[in-house]
């Protein structure tokens, strides 16, 4: 399975950090956070990567190359400007091919071990993804979607939010404009209500890191206090 890295995006929450880097480049505990899930991607055995850019794209390229330090393959989509989601996904199908396909946010922190994950995941014949849900954080409240039965629901209880980490197919997208700049939630909105998007619930430490704020609480969390004399 493949597996695409988001990481065009501005990050304008996360300025002035990422006026000078691109946001996935940003450290937490002495690491970029796009080389965490690049690991971890590593050793659940997904190995073929793909990652847009746009903004400060050339570090990007110039930080990760092709992948081959953290025993992957990068291949790149390039973006003249972000296009979103669903429309960077769009852009890189080519380099993605016919089967279904991991999608993960690259400035996400996500404490999990995707080999399990995947291991428990079943993508049915109707469906067009699954995507993995978490508990809604303090800054979104309301959630997302509920998850009823395995399946996303634009309304009813328990709602969570979504973990900026799922397996799609590519035809969900393959029908969408080249070069189209298109958020996810408006798929999700035609596509829900055919029952045709299932969840999963994932329980783990799970950050969604937006502001400098936010990246410095988590880097004091994971990294070590000094020894004390």
């Amino acid at each position: 399975m493949k597996a695409m890295l988001l990481a065009a995006g501005r990050g304008n929450r996360m300025r002035p950090l990422s006026d000078r880097l691109p946001k996935p480049l940003l450290p937490v505990a002495g690491k970029p956070l796009i080389v965490w899930q690049i690991e971890r991607l590593a050793a659940a055995g997904i190995t073929e990567l793909v990652i847009n850019h746009a903004h400060l794209g050339e570090y990007l390229l110039a930080a990760l190359g092709d992948g081959r330090q953290w025993g992957v393959s990068i291949q790149w989509s390039a973006e003249q400007e972000a296009l979103e989601t669903a429309g960077g996904i769009r852009q890189a199908l080519p380099l993605l091919g016919d089967a279904p396909f991991l999608v993960v946010s690259s400035d996400i922190y996500c404490d999990c071990d995707y080999r399990q994950l995947l291991a428990q995941a079943r993508l049915a014949p109707e469906a067009d993804a699954l995507m993995w849900m978490v508990a809604n954080p303090a800054w979104h409240p309301d959630g997302d979607f509920a998850l009823v039965d395995g399946y996303l629901q634009l309304a009813g209880e328990p709602r969570l939010t979504y973990a900026n980490f799922g397996m799609f197919r590519p035809q969900m997208f393959a029908r969408l404009a080249a070069n189209q700049k298109l958020p996810l939630r408006p798929l999700l909105d035609q596509l829900i209500p055919q029952g045709r998007i299932q969840g999963a619930r994932l329980d783990a430490l799970w950050e969604n890191l937006g502001t400098p704020e936010q990246l410095a609480a988590l880097d004091r969390r994971l990294t070590p206090s000094p020894a004390q004399p």
